[in-house]
């Protein structure tokens, strides 16, 4: 005997974040296309962010059109990832991702950031006989303008930033130093904007260019040719 109840209707599946996020960002750019004042935006924004299904999420843009005029489709597709012209949209504030920890501290040890992870709007960063390595390539941020606020002490502090973000070094060196070899080339529109102060004494603050890091081909690429 075959079960023949019907299907979860689809206003009863569960939201992802990446759901709640393509709404609020359309949000948003109601907002700036003057469809939505601030009252009612931020009224569906608290909404946006506590719904827990696709029922809730719906009418939030029932009367607002997709960009290009159409209705927005209740279930898209994922979300793409952030493409090379600079759109930072999509990693920038969002209200209800969580800010990690405002402060990395190495005394004689070392600290790390990488991967994704979400950048506060000031991070202290010490490195006291020890060792620092934050990577902003594949990092959110909490605001657009950051500050990262260095210390370093007989010791040093690395800061990896990828192409088309704005980066203003300010720190003071005391028989050390902060350096910034490279360029970051042309700001990219929506850009975040990395602000790096502090002081180095006997140690150094280095913040270096980098292109987001290409992921791994699946399959073992051509060692696995070779096996074979």
């Amino acid at each position: 005997m075959t079960d023949e109840r019907p299907e979860k209707p689809l206003p009863e599946l569960r939201a992802s974040d990446a759901d709640r996020e393509r709404v609020v960002e359309r949000l948003r750019d109601a907002v700036a296309e003057g469809r939505l004042d601030m009252e009612e935006f931020e009224e569906r924004l608290e909404v946006a962010y506590t719904s827990k299904t696709y029922a809730e999420l719906e009418p939030l843009t029932r009367d607002l059109p997709a960009p290009g005029g159409h209705p927005m489709p209740l279930a898209a597709a994922a979300p793409a990832p952030v493409p090379a012209d600079g759109s930072w949209a999509s990693r920038i504030g969002g209200g209800g991702v969580p800010a990690s920890s405002s402060a990395a501290v190495a005394v004689m040890s070392s600290f790390q950031r990488k991967g994704t992870w979400t950048v506060p709007p000031r991070l202290d960063a010490v490195a006291f006989w020890g060792s620092g390595d934050l990577d902003l390539r594949e990092a959110n941020f909490a605001e657009r303008e950051v500050v990262i606020n260095c210390i370093a002490i007989m010791g040093g502090i690395q800061i990896t930033v990828p192409p088309g973000v704005e980066v203003d070094v300010r720190g003071f060196g005391f028989m050390g130093a902060f350096d910034q070899r490279d360029t970051p080339g042309p700001v990219a529109p929506g850009a975040p904007r990395v602000v790096v102060t502090g002081l180095a004494f006997w140690g150094g603050v280095e913040v270096k260019v980098k292109p987001p890091k290409r992921p791994k081909p699946l399959g073992g690429g051509p060692k696995l040719r070779k096996e074979l």
